[in-house]
């Protein structure tokens, strides 16, 4: 796996962001390259003097966040990467049964250090928005989005939203340009209040996520709803296609996900895990549905070769590199470079089991 957060060493006052370069230079936001280390890599910039546990060549043009006090460095940018994702909290008001990254009670406030860190971006990338639940601090959110993009019109960004919150007033707020360049993902996982509520853990969440539906179409917003692969939600897959066809046509994706065996879904994965090898009909009906409507559909997080040939072309290379992983199979196979591959953490009896295309 691609290493994410770094051993550090600083003598800084206080946790900073820089984007480490090969050369000095004369803008104080940048650190340059010293030298190698027994540890990795020697660097320095307006912060002073830090060490980083990893050597140099990975590292020129990431945009690093350096805890001085907690002897670390996380790669918030990472110049190699199309898969850069900022965690803006970890709180949630939701606990999904087969959430990836269950949710803490504390917040720790980084939005300014944040801020800095997109300031630093290659010029048009996308970058991830996530938690928990962001909209939880929606006006440090908002406040960060309307800064970076005002200065820096040509970034993307992607939030990860269970669109709890949103409010009339938002809507009003959302209508700024600066939003077009937003695309909020939203979970939906069954056509039917109790089953999506049982899901998600919360009484009310279907009822108030139509509002918030309401709220965001007012605004124009950019959505792309999202449903992970379950026992539960496959059987009322149809149906939660159809109710997308009728009440939210607006959207501009349906993304249909593979489950990730991390978090609660790990210790429940024998309940949740649907294979789709042995029954993928439900899953093409559904896609077959909105397609014949004018949605797009996608398919995430699943390899090609347990994807129907009729289908392929739906499925998205969409695992982040640094938890991404292959199976030796996979060596010869000629669409690997196109192919989500598993997760790291996926059952190694299943990343064995793979199939030619």
């Amino acid at each position: 796996m691609i290493a994410l957060s770094l051993r550090a060493a600083s003598d800084g006052t206080a946790p900073f962001v820089t984007r480490l370069t090969r050369q000095p230079g004369n803008n104080p936001a940048l650190s340059h390259f010293l030298a190698v280390t027994e540890a990795g890599s020697l660097w320095s910039g307006e912060q002073g003097v830090f060490e980083l546990g990893m050597g140099p060549d990975d590292l020129f043009d990431d945009v690093v966040l350096v805890d001085p006090f907690g002897s670390r460095a996380d790669r918030l940018i990472r110049k190699a990467s199309s898969h850069n994702t900022l965690l803006v909290t970890e709180q949630c008001d939701q606990l999904c049964v087969m959430c990836s990254q269950p949710p803490k009670k504390t917040h720790v406030d980084r939005f300014d250090l944040l801020e800095r860190a997109c300031l630093l971006a290659d010029h048009g990338i996308t970058i991830g928005i996530s938690g928990g639940e962001p909209t939880l601090h929606r006006a440090r959110l908002f406040s960060m989005l309307e800064s970076v993009l005002s200065a820096r019109p040509d970034l993307n960004f992607h939030i990860l939203s269970n669109a709890q919150h949103f409010t009339a007033e938002d809507a009003l707020r959302l209508r700024s340009p600066f939003y077009r360049n937003v695309v909020w993902g939203v979970p939906v996982y069954a056509a039917s209040g109790s089953l999506h509520d049982a899901i998600v853990g919360k009484i009310g969440a279907f009822e108030k996520l139509m509002e918030s539906f309401v709220h965001l179409f007012r605004a124009g917003a950019r959505i792309e709803l999202r449903t992970v692969l379950t026992t539960s939600t496959v059987d009322s897959l149809d149906a939660l296609a159809n109710f997308i066809v009728y009440n939210l046509a607006h959207i501009e994706q349906w993304s249909v996900m593979g489950l990730e065996n991390i978090g609660f879904a790990k210790s429940g994965w024998a309940d949740l895990h649907f294979d789709l090898r042995c029954n993928f009909d439900v899953v093409g009906n559904a896609l077959d549905r909105v397609k014949l409507h004018g949605v797009r559909p996608k398919l995430f997080n699943i390899p090609l070769c347990h994807v129907p040939a009729a289908y392929r072309s739906y499925a998205v290379a969409s695992i982040s590199d640094w938890k991404q992983r292959f199976s030796d199979k996979c060596v010869p196979c000629v669409a690997r470079s196109d192919c989500s591959g598993f997760f790291a953490w996926h059952p190694s009896e299943l990343v064995n089991e793979v199939y030619p295309l």
